[in-house]
């Protein structure tokens, strides 16, 4: 039963805005329709300006490209406060700090009505703060009331979308959803925009001698334009993900109910798959909307005026939003082999905590998660498997286990970061913790469109499957 924190939820989640789960069968065709109906949404709002607010330019980052944001449009905040609401959650039941069995039906529906006031109220928190931090520069009163609630209407839209496509009337995640169609906008932007593009606006300036060479090859130091090697990047870190998807090690196991059927649970190398990138890309963007806020509440930020906001972040107006100093500044990766060059400290600083924080976030999830040798195990003994050789007991299964999953926790963790920061030190395009997110997606919706055209086939698996 859920504990005392989660029955607070219980009259809040009456009023809250809801999508009902789909109480029919949903035909495959009519689950495509829903899904690319919310994609077209969600690509509308992310050009849409906010009523009330001037132009404020273009930003590229890659937090931004990763939380599904984009600047001074009805996305300005993505899908951050969602994911960050959803982590927070899932690390306290994880931990039992919070008392939730997400195997009853009234828990997750608490759970669910939980995280989307937790969303809602970070989308208002973070929609303040940008507002009264100035970022947006002066803006007449009416119009900051008027630019805050598009921002709360546009979080509680985006979360009923992805509500949508959850409750069985789409495919997969929402949220995936999301994350997928930013990096692939940002990969098609940087390849074949008039104005930023390799393919269009910076072949067309070398062939008229407006470019030089080298900078077509490398790029420039701020990472927005493509450049050869970026491309070249792009496709290696497609290419190293897809195949560390299929990297695992298999342990033989047998049926103890069925003598001589042998099968094999597989450890993937990316055994936590790429949650311990997410989780360092959240913290970096709290990192940045801090030292954001605290520079820009300065009467006139300048360096040197306050030692704690020189700690968290320095920003040059000149370049936009781009950190120059502090915290902020070394855990954002240079855009290309330009700026590693430019900086080399700051890249072997930016990888060395991206490697840490993968390989620390990896063993916490491993317990958080339970993914840990001890629940594996016993899920095993549950099921009815045992290691050949080996008496019937959880015991044997769990001492095997944990020879390889600690070890092949940390190790993923540690290449999903490697993988990240050096395709983002290449000039990767949608950036290099995007690539292995989008993989990581695609994976999931071919293993999900595998099953649905199955079961729609032959209906009688949709009783193996269990749906």
């Amino acid at each position: 039963m859920a504990g005392r924190f989660l029955n607070l939820f219980k009259p809040i989640g009456r009023i809250l805005p809801e999508i009902k789960k789909a109480e029919r069968k949903v035909s495959f065709n009519e689950k495509i329709f829903w899904t690319a109906l919310v994609l077209i949404v969600y690509l509308v709002m992310s050009e849409v300006p906010l009523y009330g607010l001037g132009d404020v330019g273009k930003e590229y980052t890659a937090l931004r490209v990763i939380f599904a944001s984009n600047r001074g449009t009805l996305m300005e905040l993505g899908i951050g406060p969602i994911v960050t609401a959803g982590l927070i959650l899932q690390l306290l039941v994880g931990s039992a700090i919070i008392q939730c069995d997400m195997g009853n039906s009234e828990d997750r529906s608490l759970f669910t009505s939980a995280s989307k006031v937790f969303s809602i109220a970070l989308t208002g928190i973070q929609a303040s703060a940008y507002l009264i931090s100035g970022m947006y520069g002066s803006i007449a009163s009416t119009a900051t009331i008027i630019i805050f609630i598009q921002l709360i209407a546009a979080g509680i839209v985006v979360m009923l979308l992805d509500e949508l496509v959850q409750k069985g009337w789409g495919l997969g995640s929402g949220i995936s959803l999301f994350i997928m169609a930013g990096v692939a906008q940002q990969i098609l932007w940087q390849s074949f925009s008039p104005g930023t593009g390799l393919f269009v606006n910076r072949l067309s300036g070398l062939l008229g001698g407006q470019l030089s060479l080298p900078l077509w090859i490398l790029g420039d130091a701020s990472g927005a334009y493509g450049s050869l090697i970026g491309f070249a990047a792009t496709i290696g870190a497609f290419l190293v993900a897809i195949y560390l998807e299929g990297v695992r090690i298999e342990i033989p196991m047998t049926y103890a109910g069925y003598k001589g059927f042998r099968s094999r649970y597989p450890i993937k190398l990316l055994y936590v798959s790429n949650l311990p990138v997410i989780f360092a890309s959240a913290l970096f963007a709290n990192v940045f909307f801090f030292s954001q806020l605290f520079w820009n509440s300065q009467a006139k930020p300048v360096p040197g005026a306050n030692l704690l906001v020189d700690i968290f972040g320095q920003y040059d107006a000149a370049k936009g939003s781009r950190a120059v100093g502090g915290l902020a500044y070394y855990v954002s990766s240079p855009q290309n082999l330009q700026g590693v060059a430019d900086d080399p400290l700051r890249a072997l600083v930016y990888l060395g905590i991206l490697v840490a924080f993968c390989a620390v976030f990896s063993l916490i999830w491993l317990e958080v998660g339970g993914l840990g040798p001890s629940k594996v195990a016993q899920q095993l003994m549950d099921s009815g498997m045992e290691i050949p050789g080996y008496r019937r007991s959880g015991k044997p299964i769990e001492l095997i286990l944990k020879r390889y999953i600690p070890v092949v926790t940390i190790l993923g963790g540690v290449v999903v970061a490697l993988i990240a920061g050096l395709s983002d030190f290449f000039g990767a395009f949608g950036s290099g913790t995007g690539i292995l997110l989008s993989v990581g997606i695609i994976y999931q919706y071919y293993e999900l469109l595998m099953r649905e055209r199955a079961a729609e086939m032959f209906p009688a698996f949709r009783r193996i499957l269990g749906e």
